[in-house]
């Protein structure tokens, strides 16, 4: 059963068209408390076709709850409270920005008065107050990603699904839209998920992440247990604030596997009856000053391929009986 207090929450979701399974019975949730969640995985992992699903633009099977909705039979209400930031353009041409944004907030259901009022203030958020009379057809790449997202915001959504916002930007502009992107869970009140390919990203502005490859989700987590392995868990990175060789040798010495990395630091892959206690108390034994002793984290590029990179989860594939849908 899914959990409809739940923010998302997926129970064997699965999507194919014809014999080609985008989606192979998803499990995940997320919880309401949760900020910035980043959807990753290569191309063809299957996040957009689960981010259609979560909208209930494409029916699929399984059961599925989106802010407590089932998107297969509640698509209109789950989308009146979703905000959606496209990694295309689709604007329409010949409309400036504030007609855009009040259009939207209409198709959402706010009446043309409420809509206008709400178009004006989105796009003072995202920084086009100024420019919010001219046509979108002129606008830079930049300017146009932030009509996408006040477009996404201008109904005070409780969720906002953002697909590639920075791309595009230039180095300048795609900071300002993550600190954009970070403030809004405090000054919105939103919970934002991102699908992007850009790592840095992720690691900059969200909390947690979810990882998908070949249609199923490999990692569900946050980002401080993807980045600190599982099968890495009694590595640390030791610095010290002289004497490092006095340290290696009692280390070692307790059957620690240590290697130096610089003057002041080391790495240390400590045996089963060795904790992080016993090497402060090995340091003061040492009379070794310890700087910094803290679990061993991968970058998010070794997190993520080690991920991906790892076998897939065993389990029956999913494969409709007659009468589900494809």
């Amino acid at each position: 059963m899914t959990d409809p207090d739940a923010l998302l929450d997926l129970r064997g979701v699965a999507k194919r068209y014809g014999q080609v399974f985008a989606l192979r019975g998803i499990d995940a949730k997320v919880a309401r408390a949760t900020k910035v969640v980043g959807l990753l995985g290569p191309n063809g992992a299957g996040k957009s076709t689960l981010v259609k699903c979560m909208l209930g633009l494409i029916p699929f099977d399984g059961h599925a709850r989106v802010l407590g909705y089932d998107p297969r039979v509640d698509g209109a209400a789950i989308r009146a409270r979703v905000g959606y930031m496209p990694e295309s353009d689709v604007f329409l041409a010949g409309m400036s920005a504030v007609e855009l944004c009040a259009y939207a907030a209409e198709l959402s259901g706010l009446p043309r008065t409420e809509a206008l009022q709400r178009a004006h203030a989105s796009l003072y958020y995202a920084g086009l107050e100024d420019k919010r009379y001219q046509n979108v057809d002129g606008y830079s790449t930049g300017q146009k990603q932030r009509v996408k997202l006040a477009q996404a915001l201008v109904h005070d959504p409780e969720l906002l699904f953002l697909d590639e916002p920075t791309n595009g930007l230039d180095p300048r502009s795609r900071d300002e839209m993550l600190e954009l992107i970070a403030e809004l869970p405090e000054k919105r009140g939103c919970t934002i998920m991102i699908s992007t390919h850009l790592l840095t990203d992720v690691d900059r502005v969200c909390d947690s992440a979810l990882i998908m490859h070949l249609g199923q989700v490999r990692f569900a987590g946050t980002i401080d247990q993807l980045r600190t392995s599982a099968g890495r868990a009694r590595d640390y990175v030791i610095e010290v604030r002289e004497r490092i060789g006095d340290l290696y040798d009692a280390l070692t010495a307790r059957g620690a596997v240590a290697a130096a990395f610089s003057p002041v630091g080391l790495t240390a892959t400590l045996p089963e009856d060795l904790t992080a206690h016993d090497v402060l108390a090995l340091a003061r034994k040492a009379n070794v000053q310890i700087r910094t002793l803290e679990p061993h984290r991968e970058s998010m590029e070794q997190a993520f391929l080690r991920v991906v990179s790892s076998p897939a989860p065993i389990g029956p594939a999913h494969r409709p009986t007659p009468g589900e849908s494809a």
